[in-house]
């Protein structure tokens, strides 16, 4: 966790929340986080609430900060505190990856088709 931590720092406070709505479909949303222990705060839109209480499965993107680079994903089960418009989505993350297109042995032998360094689970 520490190591996830430490990454989302790198990328910075506004990743992509990407959530799923009524229909199947995604629905993709800047944020901002806030780390409060091994758990994610996110302030959000009444959209993104509402398909996080439905169904609590997300992820959070960080794209790459250069060409060629690392984005930073993060699949999280996500609960929704408060109600309203002080409504918040807190996620304890599952899984971390920093992930690229493009094939490497090393990557194949992790079992990530691209090039992935697995962060967490």
């Amino acid at each position: 966790m520490d190591q996830l931590r430490e990454e989302s720092a790198r990328f910075g406070i506004h990743p992509y929340l990407l959530t799923t709505g009524d229909d199947g479909r995604p629905h993709a949303v800047a944020v901002s986080i806030e780390w409060q222990g091994d758990r994610i705060l996110i302030s959000t839109g009444t959209r993104s609430t509402a398909n996080v209480a439905a169904r609590p499965l997300l992820s959070l993107l960080w794209p790459p900060t250069e060409a060629g680079g690392y984005s930073l994903i993060v699949d999280g089960d996500g609960g929704v505190i408060g109600s309203g418009p002080d409504a918040r989505i807190l996620v304890t993350p599952t899984r971390g990856v920093l992930h690229r297109p493009g094939t490497s042995s090393a990557s194949a032998a992790r079992g990530c088709g691209s090039d992935c360094i697995p962060l967490l689970g």
